[in-house]
């Protein structure tokens, strides 16, 4: 994310603390809010994607998405 929009973000939340945000900054925090959840969703799926499990024998597992695994839910 850009460095101004993360300075924007944290000015919002400045705001926020000493009075109440026009309905317009409220909107603008939304956007800049689900912006940012957006961008390290990316990252942290980039990383897991990227992540082995190592068995005790040397084995090396990919990770798997909740979805691939099959039904081994537990009730």
């Amino acid at each position: 994310m850009e460095i101004t929009k993360l300075q924007r973000i944290n000015e919002l939340a400045h705001l926020a603390k000493t009075r109440d945000l026009t309905p317009e900054e409220l909107a603008e925090r939304d956007v800049l809010r689900k912006l940012y959840i957006a961008e390290w969703r990316r990252g942290a799926e980039q990383v897991l994607e990227n992540t082995y499990l190592v068995t005790p024998d040397g084995t090396k597992h990919k990770l798997q998405k909740k979805s691939e695994k099959g039904g081994n839910h537990h009730a």
